[in-house]
């Protein structure tokens, strides 16, 4: 199963532009680890390796920057960025913050669990038995992005939408850190599921705190 790095701007018959292509291809090689945390990327080599010239590769890598990929080093390039634990707890937190707030509206206004969201949990559950770490954090952060959006906030939802790269990246990294927590992750899904159904605010974002703690093993494997 694949999932797209980026959805296509425009019109869905449009063709990709190549810095578009490039995007989509080095992004999707950090996610999945193909480019390591603190490596240095060669533009040569990567124009070679997603087919295009190096303007679109020079645009893509711009674009990974301003995401937060990779950051940009005088005279040296583009550096796959690290994780650090001091990160991964700040996005954390400000999911916590933003998915809290879409919960609590969701149970105050009845509206219950989104639509299509057993479909997203069982491909993600389906993923993650095939150890298919990349889509198994797409699809993660399809279900929370479908939570915020069903709080029907489009400022909450654009903030949160903004997270996307970090959440997916820092997604893989944890689930391929801590796969033991797989089932972990889907049970918490679940159960924030049944509680909006049953209009539980409190326990809805009870879970999600539990969901969204940083537990001390990854803390630790982030700090190296």
């Amino acid at each position: 199963m694949s999932i797209p790095a980026d959805a296509p701007a425009g019109d869905a018959q449009d063709p990709p532009s190549a810095s578009t292509i490039a995007y989509r291809k080095i992004s999707e090689a950090i996610l999945v680890g193909k480019y390591a945390e603190g490596q240095f990327l060669d533009e040569s080599g990567l124009a070679r390796s997603v087919g295009t010239s190096r303007t679109p590769v020079r645009e893509a890598l711009r674009r990974l920057h301003a995401e937060r990929y990779v950051d940009l080093v005088p005279r040296r390039g583009a550096q796959v960025r690290v994780i650090t634990a001091t990160e991964m707890q700040e996005i954390y937190e400000t999911r916590l913050v933003l998915e809290s707030a879409a919960l609590a509206k969701i149970c105050r206004q009845q509206r219950g669990a989104p639509s299509g969201v057993e479909q997203t949990l069982a491909a993600m559950e389906e993923a993650g038995a095939g150890q298919d770490w990349f889509t198994f954090a797409n699809l993660d952060q399809r279900f929370h992005q479908s939570l915020v959006e069903h709080g029907a906030n489009l400022v909450l939802a654009d903030l949160y939408q903004a997270l996307r790269p970090r959440h997916i990246r820092l997604a893989v990294r944890t689930i391929t850190e801590g796969p033991h927590r797989r089932a972990t992750i889907e049970r918490e899904h679940r159960e924030i599921v049944a509680a909006l159904e049953a209009h539980d605010a409190v326990t809805a974002v009870q879970v999600l705190n539990r969901h969204l703690t940083a537990v001390p093993e990854l803390m630790r494997a982030f700090s190296h």
